[in-house]
């Protein structure tokens, strides 16, 4: 395969450029068994990283490790330049990063407002401004601020957790297979949103299991297989790569 750039495992140095850089992640849930077995991934200013790959390859393992919620047993992750290994969640949410995960992303007792209000616990005071921004964005919000979120759709969840995320002016945003369990519509709709997110000029790392819409729309993809990165390239090159086509796509790729 012709990639644009070298597999991200075999970046050693620190990447200038790099908003965020795993470098060689060996992570897992429990002693002794490893999700993740050297992985690497690059995210530069402003880019859309798409990851793929079959189940249990460790896509969501990586999102989790980078946002401090798997242990990371050797490797490192930077944001910035900046060491953040195994950093708790909320320190990172304070150093701008946001992260959606793909279930139980919204408090459904809550109003659509409540919501987004959680999403600045650790900056009250900004709640006015960064709503008013956040509904610039998802102008449908802000006609439906007072609905509860346990009577909106899947997709319409989903659209609550990212402007949550959103809420605290992230550098970067971590989403976990933000079309899962949506209709063919509704799945557009989602990718949509990633779009919109990403181009208000927020680093955007997606894990998707509908792995070609994730390349269509991705500047650069990651494969991962086994807790590796297996291949990297950019969202073209990974969809019309054979290799790929023929290991992933033809399974997990959706027309």
């Amino acid at each position: 395969m012709t990639n644009s750039e070298p597999t991200a495992a075999a970046v050693l140095e620190p990447v200038a450029d790099a908003v965020v850089e795993a470098t060689n992640v060996t992570a897992g849930y429990l002693p002794g068994v490893n999700i993740l077995n050297s992985c690497s991934l690059v995210a530069r200013k402003g880019e859309l990283i798409g990851i793929i790959g079959p189940n249990g390859a460790g896509k969501s393992t990586l999102l989790k490790a980078i946002f401090g919620l798997v242990k990371v047993r050797d490797g490192s992750i930077r944001l910035n330049g900046e060491e953040i290994t195994n950093l708790k969640a909320n320190k990172l949410v304070a150093k701008g990063v946001g992260f959606v995960p793909q279930t139980n992303n919204v408090f459904p007792s809550l109003t659509i407002q409540e919501n987004l209000e959680m999403g600045m616990f650790q900056k009250p005071k900004g709640v006015k401004e960064r709503l008013s921004y956040v509904t610039e964005i998802f102008p449908e919000l802000g006609k439906r601020l007072g609905q509860r979120a346990g009577s909106l759709s899947g997709g319409e969840r989903q659209m609550v957790a990212m402007s949550r995320a959103l809420m605290m002016g992230p550098h970067v945003m971590l989403l976990d297979e933000p079309s899962a369990g949506l209709s063919p519509v509704r799945q557009d709709e989602a990718f949509l949103r990633v779009k919109e997110i990403n181009r208000a000029g927020v680093t955007t790392i997606m894990v998707e299991q509908n792995a070609r819409r994730c390349l269509q729309i991705c500047d650069r993809g990651y494969v991962l297989d086994q807790g590796r990165d297996a291949y990297t390239g950019t969202g073209r090159d990974l969809l019309n790569d054979p290799k790929v086509i023929g290991l992933y796509l033809g399974t997990l790729g959706q027309d």
